[in-house]
């Protein structure tokens, strides 16, 4: 299943948590001091707050596959556009490993194509060196 990917970045993550609650139905699947995570079918998304990146709003969108062949299509569907896709291989990145491509649009909105194969006890940080102020991991717009 694919889910659109959606992660805010909050100034009050209880508020955050109280409202989003509410709004999906459902308590987050994984909730950490300074994160929160729901995992919904209806509609299918992976939604994320945290206290990391200083300006509250977006701080990125993306889609999350089940497969490194999902993934890997999706990057490549980029590449034959011209659109950037950097890859970053077992990232540690909000509570979870990962293997992902970073892109953004025309515009400079983020974009994290991601497969999680496991948890982590840290946030953080990426293994990007030079992510965009405000990104969770997330390299910068170019």
């Amino acid at each position: 299943m694919k889910r659109t990917h959606i992660h805010l970045s909050t100034d009050n993550l209880e508020a955050s948590l109280a409202y989003y609650t509410a709004l999906f139905g459902a308590e987050p699947v994984k909730r950490e001091p300074d994160y929160a995570k729901w995992l919904l079918d209806d509609p299918a998304l992976n939604f994320a707050i945290s206290t990391h990146g200083g300006t509250s709003g977006i701080s990125h969108l993306g889609i999350s596959v089940d497969s490194n062949e999902e993934l890997d299509a999706v990057a490549a569907r980029l590449r034959d556009a011209d659109a950037p896709a950097t890859e970053e291989s077992d990232a540690t990145c909000c509570y979870a490993r990962s293997d992902k491509y970073w892109s953004h649009d025309p515009q400079g909105a983020v974009w994290e194509l991601f497969r999680t194969f496991g948890e982590s006890e840290t946030y953080g940080p990426g293994r990007n060196p030079e992510p965009k102020a405000g990104q969770c991991c997330a390299p910068a717009a170019s």
